[in-house]
């Protein structure tokens, strides 16, 4: 059969796909590492990386081997059974993350969705807050999925308008303001704090260096539990281990500690299969995930052989090829390379972010489409970003990026600001 063109593959998600998305138009069916491929055989550097699903780079071939392996083993069994290769997965994970479960999920919405009934239930019957007064303290311009829970505690029109009615018990405070945290601390009933360790989708928004540690020193302090949602980055995408991990000793793999920021449980998702397989996974100590009883919350794919092996796959290869490592040195070059750009034109106005997890501010309104028209342009030029939240564009790398490849996306990235402002 002859692959269909770029042409015919986008008129049919047009007509047959309900318009959820409103993608580049770009069309892609193959890749390799860093590159991605249209039909027609145009080659693309991938620097959004299916939003850090894809650390591992597109297609390695230790998780494709794992998943191929499994797929002609056994791909499924439902939790109505024990199989073979779970419980190898779970002492793994939490090994190699230092908690002493997991509950295994297949998405990332749903590990936050996992996290909430945990953090619930552990609220009612170990803390003693009555039931169903517990509240969860969220952060403004979050991004933690588009269930119907979570987009109850957003403040984007686009993902929350028309969806009601909506999910009460959650506490909304600005991000990076360890004094509205505080103050929310001291309402009644509050049970824990969900944050991103970045803000991805609002545009790759840094904290202060010390907001995490002084969260989770006050949600200690006041007897809540601290929930690090690191779906996008988490596993080596800013330069460690986790994005919690800062840059505490252990660069970039944890063996037991993690920090002075250790959360009480861990949302992962994304990279946890290198982009090969939905997998995600909440991760707490026994005190925490002790509370969950039978018949009380779980999936049917959810800890399936499949999933599990590629999970260690995917794993092994950002421990072995040193992706937190690489994340961090690349991304200090990458920002440094476009600060320079900044200085330069008016175009860029300022670049932030941490390991290969940046964004670029554009000059023009939120409501402009100067960053859309910019990602066209570099798509032109075969390099793939996506803007965000109007006027900033994310720039996310596979992390098993080179050097070499890196300042030669600087490169298209510096020509194409040449002939757009000309």
């Amino acid at each position: 059969m002859a692959m269909i063109s770029s042409k015919d593959a986008i008129s049919l998600e047009n007509k047959y796909g309900a318009h959820n998305y409103h993608p580049l138009p770009v069309v892609l069916s193959k890749g390799e590492g860093v590159f991605v491929w249209d039909p027609e055989g145009k080659k693309y550097y991938d620097f959004l990386s299916a939003y850090s699903a894809v650390n591992q780079g597109h297609c390695h071939p230790k998780i494709t081997k794992a998943l191929v392996d499994q797929a002609s083993t056994l791909t499924l069994t439902s939790r109505a059974f024990y199989n073979n290769v779970l419980g190898e997965y779970e002492k793994y994970i939490t090994e190699y993350f230092g908690f002493d479960k997991v509950l295994p999920m297949n998405t990332g919405a749903e590990g936050v969705e996992t996290a909430i009934k945990i953090c619930r239930k552990w609220a009612y019957e170990e803390k003693g807050i009555p039931e169903n007064e517990a509240q969860i303290i969220v952060c403004e311009n979050n991004f933690h999925g588009r269930t119907t829970t979570v987009i109850s505690f957003s403040n984007d029109p686009d993902a929350k308008k028309n969806f009601g009615p909506y999910t009460p018990g959650f506490i909304k405070v600005p991000y990076n303001d360890i004094d509205s945290l505080r103050e929310a601390l001291d309402q009644p009933n509050v049970a824990g704090f969900l944050v991103e360790p970045i803000q991805g989708e609002a545009g790759v928004v840094v904290p202060d260096d010390f907001f995490l540690a002084e969260a989770a020193a006050l949600c200690k302090k006041n007897g809540v539990l601290f929930i690090a949602d690191e779906i996008q980055t988490g596993i080596a995408r800013t330069g460690a281990l986790l994005a919690v991990c800062g840059d505490c000793s252990c660069q970039g793999h944890c063996e037991r500690q993690l920090s002075y920021t250790r959360p009480d449980i861990l949302i992962l998702g994304k990279a946890l299969s290198g982009g090969a397989y939905p997998v995600s996974a909440v991760l707490a100590d026994d005190s925490i995930m002790n509370v969950i009883k039978p018949g009380q919350h779980g999936s049917t794919y959810g800890g399936n052989p499949l999933a599990s092996k590629v999970a260690i796959a995917a794993l092994d290869v950002v421990r072995d090829e040193h992706l937190a490592q690489n994340a961090r040195t690349l991304g200090e070059l990458f920002r440094s390379e476009m600060q320079k750009l900044v200085e330069k034109f008016e175009l860029f106005v300022k670049v932030r972010g941490k390991g290969l997890l940046n964004a670029v501010v554009i000059n023009d309104t939120p409501e402009s489409d100067t960053a859309w028209k910019f990602c066209v342009e570099l798509k032109n030029k075969g390099l793939l970003a996506k803007p965000t939240h109007g006027n900033i564009i994310r720039f996310a790398p596979p992390l098993v990026m080179t050097e070499e490849q890196l300042l030669d996306c600087v490169s298209i990235i510096e020509s194409t600001l040449k002939e757009f402002t000309a």
